[in-house]
């Protein structure tokens, strides 16, 4: 789908400074900052700038109800990360566009953006009447959904715009806010980062915070959940292109196998995948913890060796994993000898202090 609007500055800029100053950025806080005053004006991607053609390319491969079924060990993959990157699909066609933009209009410039500049996406898209602000921050429309990508051409091209979409069809539906299992959106169309699942496994490469790691459940790069629940979502479009289909057909992955990675062997593995962006330490950390809220017998002795893992993150969410399954009486006497020789050899503190509340779990056994 296409749309055009014209070049300006973005509608709500003053509420993105806003939600900046609240602090809801996440660890995306200090780049987000950093750039803020560049997303004011298109004059900072291209210089003369008239018109903005946003184009929306959908990539869900087999919409289905909100509980897919997943394998035992197995962890959560978001549906627009299971195939290959798609920046590399999405810049190519940008750059033939705008190729053929430039070639009809003689001396004319145009610039394909696809997350590679500070542009206001959704604000433009919505301008272009490609779609309105959901509760959950998803631009949504109600033939397509929110299962599409978003990218944009700055031309100095003056073209016709479309009209925006002004109506909220939302309405009362609250869903996507009440079936958040981190309490992510303090209120409707406000994302709090820090405690959203896909900045949490994608963007945050640290140790995830106590209270929100039961909520993380299963997902290990990304989080479907606030679309699948969006009624608009039930008849979405899919997509038949071959480099969004899911990599070897796997909606999830292996758990067990994701923590034998050295780096080597991550790199080789997530070559071309948007998942390479969590790092090998995120991605690990991330299947440990899904460990931990759904323990898998088979998984344990992968999880003793993430126990020794080079990455600090990573020993200390095998080890509250650990916890988990003592505390659910899932191979518990293994668990805890296997905490007990880590910490006769453990040097950093906070993995220690994880290991000492691993432990302690016997008390809620």
């Amino acid at each position: 789908r296409v749309g055009i609007a014209a070049a300006g500055s973005p509608p709500h800029h003053d509420a993105f400074r806003g939600w900046l100053a609240a602090g809801l950025a996440g660890v995306m806080q200090p780049w987000l900052e950093r750039h803020e005053p560049l997303r004011r004006s298109l004059e900072s991607i291209l210089p003369g700038a008239r018109s903005v053609v946003m184009l929306a390319t959908h990539y869900s491969v087999g919409i289905g109800p909100s509980a897919e079924p997943l394998a035992e060990g197995h962890g959560r993959v978001a549906r627009y990360a299971r195939g290959d990157d798609y920046h590399d699909l999405l810049r190519k066609r940008l750059n033939t566009l705008a190729a053929w933009i430039e070639m009809q209009m003689p001396g004319a410039r145009a610039r394909g953006v696809v997350d590679s500049a500070p542009l206001a996406e959704r604000d433009f898209a919505r301008l272009a009447g490609l779609g309105w602000f959901g509760k959950n921050t998803m631009l949504i429309d109600t033939r397509a959904g929110s299962y599409f990508f978003l990218s944009g051409i700055v031309t100095d091209v003056t073209l016709p715009v479309d009209r925006p979409i002004d109506v909220d069809h939302c309405g009362t539906c609250t869903a996507c806010l009440d079936a958040c299992p981190t309490g992510a959106f303090p209120a409707p169309r406000v994302l709090d980062a820090s405690k959203c699942i896909s900045a949490i496994t994608i963007e945050d490469h640290g140790a995830v915070p106590d209270s929100l790691r039961p909520g993380v459940g299963d997902w290990i790069f990304g989080c479907d959940i606030c679309q699948e629940v969006c009624p608009w979502n039930r008849h979405a479009p899919g997509t038949n292109e071959p480099s969004l289909q899911p990599r070897d057909g796997q909606i999830s992955l292996a758990l067990a196998e994701l923590l034998a990675l050295d780096e080597d062997g991550f790199r080789k593995r997530f070559r071309g995948s948007p998942l390479l962006r969590a790092k090998r330490r995120g991605l690990l950390r991330s299947a440990a913890i899904a460990l931990g809220n759904r323990p898998h017998a088979p998984s344990f002795e992968a999880l003793v060796v993430a126990l020794a893992d080079s990455e600090s993150v990573v020993r200390s969410a095998a080890a509250w994993a650990l916890g988990r399954w003592i505390a659910a009486d899932v191979m518990a006497a293994e668990s805890r000898r296997s905490l007990e020789d880590r910490r006769m050899v453990e040097a950093d503190g906070a993995v220690l202090n994880e290991i000492v509340k691993a432990l302690d779990s016997r008390a809620s056994s």
